[in-house]
């Protein structure tokens, strides 16, 4: 049946509005970040900067050190991310193929798991994270990153999974493939959309980060740039805006730029994994 022209008008009116309901927060963002202090304390704000500056930008990079912070956002988001996916393969594999009891708890338990709250676990993870020495460490991070992460991800992998056909599989054996080769060369292609489109929902995850990011690392040459940018804001509450926007837009251009790099990648792999389970 087809849609009438006033549904489909108002179909693309709904999406307009969202998508400027989206862009809105972003867009203020970057014309904050160009404008000059008298400009941010105006009673009449516009969205075009009058008097556009850069100001902002070098009271950042001289008040903190957002270089360093960045980098160290980009190994741990990139690190945890890889590890997720590495053991959440495996185990979704398991998952979707394999449909018992164990299978139908842990996917139970995956679900629950998402419903912790990070202040429940904050004090025995920053106790057993410290018998390892790991406190004050990119590794100790990345690794809690991986933890909460893999409940995520394992839970999007399995629908992408679901969706790859085991005939393709049957046919595969019958040609004499074994296990170890149907996976690496019938299986792992036609799950590689889902796979970076899991990858990327660890990155972001992992790359906006802040409370355990706050409590387990302790000098600034450690802190993720989530941390840093939270040093704006004075201990009155009040934030320094201007350094702040400048800081906060360019902590959002690596997300946007792998995004931009890998979204036909991340569409196919969640119009994959549109299955029902």
């Amino acid at each position: 049946m087809r849609t009438s022209r006033p549904v489909r008008a108002a179909q693309y009116l709904a999406l307009l509005a969202y998508l400027v309901f989206l862009a809105f927060p972003f867009v203020w963002l970057i014309s904050t970040a160009f404008k000059p202090a008298a400009e941010l304390g105006s009673l009449h704000p516009t969205w075009i900067p009058e008097n556009p500056t850069l100001e902002n930008f070098r009271q950042a990079f001289d008040e903190q050190p957002l270089l360093q912070a960045t980098a160290n956002s980009l190994i741990v988001a990139l690190s945890a991310a890889l590890v997720a996916v590495v053991i959440a393969t495996p185990m979704a594999y398991v998952m979707a193929r394999h449909r018992n009891r164990l299978a139908k708890a842990a996917t139970g338990w995956v679900v629950i798991s998402q419903a912790f709250p990070f202040v429940l676990i904050i004090i025995p993870l920053f106790l057993i994270l410290k018998n390892f020495h790991l406190i004050n460490s990119l590794a100790g991070l990345i690794m809690v990153y991986v933890v909460w992460a893999l409940p995520f991800a394992l839970w999007m992998l399995v629908g992408y999974v679901r969706a790859v056909p085991p005939e393709l599989e049957e046919a595969a054996a019958v040609d004499g493939a074994g296990r170890l080769r149907i996976l690496v060369s019938v299986t792992a292609p036609l799950l590689a959309p889902g796979i970076v489109a899991t990858a990327m929902f660890a990155f972001i995850t992992a790359w906006n980060e802040f409370f355990f990011a706050l409590v387990l690392l302790k000098t600034p040459e450690k802190q993720t740039l989530p941390v840093i940018l939270n040093r704006f804001i004075g201990t009155e509450g009040v934030a320094d805006l201007g350094p702040l926007a400048a800081a906060a837009f360019l902590a959002t251009i690596p997300s946007l730029v792998i995004f931009a790099l890998i979204q036909k990648r991340i569409t196919g792999g969640m119009l994959a994994g549109a299955v029902k389970h």
